[in-house]
């Protein structure tokens, strides 16, 4: 499971022209699963994204979480995040995760992160968005689930 978190002063999620979804202060998280991805990842994923001191406090410093700052989240499915560029010049996506399969954990990701955040608004699984944000800092942090031994 990959997470690409942009902390973000507002972001919004268009489909066929219209608004679909948007947030002011918090993160925009876009979302790949693999097939090797199960519950156990997603919870162990969404602890570490919620957990993160990446808002400035009163000193100028990262240390405040997305709770401590009120903010919101946008999380959008991208399973591009799980292109293979090693060979040739036109990605391979077989190792993102079957739709069923992505679709069921994508729909966890965003229950477990309802249950800590008040805000928390998505994308639509499979459609063709048109992402816009204004990345704060800019700030932007991956997450790899094989990285953090998950």
């Amino acid at each position: 499971m990959k997470f690409v978190i942009q902390r973000v002063r507002q972001a919004q999620v268009e489909i066929d022209g219209g608004i679909f979804s948007q947030i002011g202060r918090g993160f925009l998280v876009l979302t790949g699963i693999c097939d090797a991805d199960t519950q156990a990842t997603a919870e162990k994923m969404v602890k570490k994204l919620i957990g993160l001191r990446i808002f400035e406090d009163a000193q100028g410093k990262t240390n405040l979480s997305l709770k401590d700052v009120d903010g919101q989240l946008l999380i959008v499915s991208q399973f591009t995040l799980y292109a293979d560029c090693r060979k040739g010049k036109r990605p391979s996506f077989v190792r993102a995760g079957s739709p069923q399969h992505a679709q069921q954990l994508y729909d966890q990701i965003i229950d477990l992160c309802k249950k800590e955040i008040p805000v928390v608004n998505t994308g639509v699984f499979g459609a063709d968005m048109k992402i816009t944000l204004t990345n704060d800092g800019p700030f932007t942090v991956v997450l790899d689930s094989a990285e953090l031994g998950v």
